[in-house]
């Protein structure tokens, strides 16, 4: 028993033609009066009665009828949700992140997709970004989004957006009444920072004060980019943030830009090799958003060096 052969009887049942589900399915009469005959041989029994007037359903027809709608029906909602979940319209996308990268564009971008592709459950997991690479190879997640992509062939990275790193200053602080400062001005100061062993960010940045002539003294370190404005903000020392965290308007804290060279804080999109439906679908919105981004390509080799830094 084949589809057409409950698409065929259900014509002719709702015709109670043949001449009428013939004209309806586009076929013509003979071979579709041989497909019923072969439907009712395989069955064993008859599903129309017929005379040379009239066509009517008997009592097994009546109720083959409304088991054959179900199944059609069934076969139609089930190629119309592989055609969805084929195309990305629904389905999940797990993303690993880092809270602070929620301070950028991240948020507008998940709350777009969303309207554009209403039936797709977004799940949002916080994590270092030591974790986010494992949590790609596990399938955990989908997608994952930190500020310097790891040496990692197998995964594939775009540049999400570009942002700037500044300075975050007490209030009241020498410098704070300065348009931008340098890095090398601040090599007296303590500071704070994200910690070493987590963040390849945290330690891109201490590689630039090097750069500039001076080691860091770093007072206190913390898992998230949010907690150094209030470490700031409590006098225990300076701290290099993204932009996005450092310009939220705080009345305790001055933020100041980088003069002359500095790190940048680009955050990164990474995913597995082929991407999902679902992934493209949002990394096309991103494209779409923010601008066209880097060409997919090997983690380790996309981005020049030192063109971006880790969260």
């Amino acid at each position: 028993m084949e589809l057409r052969h409950l698409r065929y009887f259900v014509a002719v049942a709702d015709s109670l033609s043949f001449t009428g589900a013939a004209e309806r399915l586009g076929v013509s009469q003979p071979p579709l009066s041989q497909q019923i005959r072969d439907l009712e041989a395989e069955l064993g029994t008859p599903l129309l009665w017929r005379t040379s007037r009239s066509v009517a359903l008997t009592p097994a027809g009546t109720a083959f009828l409304a088991r054959a709608r179900r199944v059609l029906t069934e076969v139609e909602e089930a190629s119309a949700e592989a055609r969805d979940v084929g195309a990305g319209r629904t389905g999940t996308l797990d993303i690993g992140l880092t809270g602070s990268i929620l301070a950028g564009p991240l948020g507008r971008l998940i709350r777009c997709f969303g309207e554009r592709y209403p039936a797709v459950l977004v799940r949002l997991h916080e994590m270092p970004p030591g974790e986010q690479q494992a949590a790609l190879h596990a399938h955990r997640t989908d997608l994952c989004f930190l500020r310097r992509p790891p040496d990692d062939p197998s995964l594939r990275v775009v540049r999400a957006w570009r942002e700037a790193v500044g300075v975050a200053l007490p209030v009241g602080h020498r410098l704070a009444g300065r348009a931008a400062i340098s890095l090398s001005e601040l090599s007296d100061e303590p500071f704070v920072s994200l910690r070493l062993r987590d963040s390849r960010f945290a330690t891109s940045l201490r590689d630039a004060c090097l750069s500039a002539g001076f080691a860091p003294r770093i007072m206190q370190q913390v898992v998230e980019a949010a907690s150094l404005v209030n470490l700031v903000a409590a006098g225990l020392g300076v701290a290099l943030v993204p932009e996005s965290i450092g310009a939220q308007p705080r009345p305790d804290i001055a933020y100041r830009p980088l003069a002359g060279p500095a790190p940048v804080a680009d955050v990164c999109a990474l995913h597995r090799a082929p991407a999902g439906a679902v992934t493209e679908n949002f990394l096309g919105l991103m494209r779409d958003a923010l601008g066209r981004m880097d060409d997919a390509s090997p983690a380790a080799g996309s981005l020049a060096a030192g063109s971006s830094v880790a969260s």
